[in-house]
């Protein structure tokens, strides 16, 4: 007898999982083509090959086709024997690195971290899930921290509950180094510098400065001049504290706001977009307590105010 609520044919659509094999490098130098020979003694080189050609390897969770690639030592290799390894591509959000519990992205400017009660769908968090249930409807992801809507740079999602309460509820002791990148109008003096200060949000969702404690919480942004030109100084920026638009009150604190921040200050906007950059992201991986450490370039644009 049928259960209720039956669909034929059910069990013949069932999701099935991917057959994946999972290989470690164990030494620096290798070219992937040799390593996967190596590992996979009993495959021959062109059944190799095909699995490349087909995008059936990743490396670090990256498919790739290229058999000289090189490797090192502690890489991920996955050779999927069921199908490809879908190639992730999205015009505004690129990913970095992925594992069976964290993903990295830079995140593009213009795009929202996670959604509003207004906007649902478009942002880096439904890309990146929409991406993971693609492998398998059954999978999730779950934001960790956020970046601007209009700062761009390295962002991390969590694929298991677990992943997610250790970085959110250890953040401060498991980040152990996050850079940024800024664009400030004027010349910054002197080159090096901290500004402290207790932030605090008025009515309008703007946040400011404050001297008081018992008004705001206390923030700590730490810069270095890499370069000034054009009447732009270019900014490397590390956080003691990660609050709400810390750098940009901080910036405009300093005299100093960054290109293309209207609302706190900026009066020139030469490349129509906020000019912050999440550059560098260094932390302890929440589950195998490996040193994580993922950096990007400078924006083009960026470069271009200050040459």
């Amino acid at each position: 007898m049928k259960r209720p609520n039956h669909k034929p044919g059910a069990e013949r659509n069932a999701f099935k999982p991917d057959v994946i094999e999972s290989y470690t490098v164990d030494a620096d130098g290798k070219k992937l083509m040799d390593f996967l020979i190596e590992a996979m003694p009993n495959r021959k080189r062109t059944a190799i090959k095909n699995l490349l050609s087909h995008n059936q390897i990743a490396v670090n969770g990256i498919p790739t086709t290229q058999f000289d690639t090189p490797l090192s030592a502690a890489d991920e290799i996955k050779v999927n024997l069921t199908r490809e390894f879908r190639v992730f591509y999205h015009r505004r959000l690129k990913l970095v690195y992925e594992d069976e519990y964290i993903i990295v992205v830079n995140k593009g400017y213009g795009l929202l971290s996670m959604g509003t009660d207004k906007i649902k769908e478009g942002t880096a968090y439904s890309i990146i899930r929409d991406y993971v249930k693609w492998h398998d409807p059954r999978n999730k992801v779950f934001i960790v921290h956020r970046l601007d809507r209009d700062t761009s740079g390295l962002m991390v999602f969590a694929r298991s509950e677990e992943a997610k309460e250790k970085l959110q509820h250890n953040w401060n002791n498991m980040v152990l180094d996050r850079k940024y990148l800024a664009v400030v109008e004027g010349k910054v003096e002197p080159e090096e510098g901290e500004v402290r200060s207790y932030l605090a949000e008025n009515s309008r969702y703007e946040v400011y400065s404050t001297d008081n404690p018992d008004e705001g919480k206390l923030a700590v942004t730490r810069y270095t001049s890499l370069r000034c030109r054009n009447g732009y100084t270019l900014l490397e920026v590390s956080l003691d504290t990660g609050r709400k638009n810390q750098i940009r009150v901080h910036m405009k604190d300093l005299g100093h706001p960054i290109a293309g921040d209207r609302r706190y200050g900026a009066k020139t906007s030469p490349i129509h977009r906020l000019a912050l950059h999440a550059q560098t992201l260094r932390f302890v991986h929440p589950i195998t307590r490996k040193e994580m450490h993922f950096s990007t370039p400078v924006p083009i644009s960026f470069e271009k105010m200050v040459k």
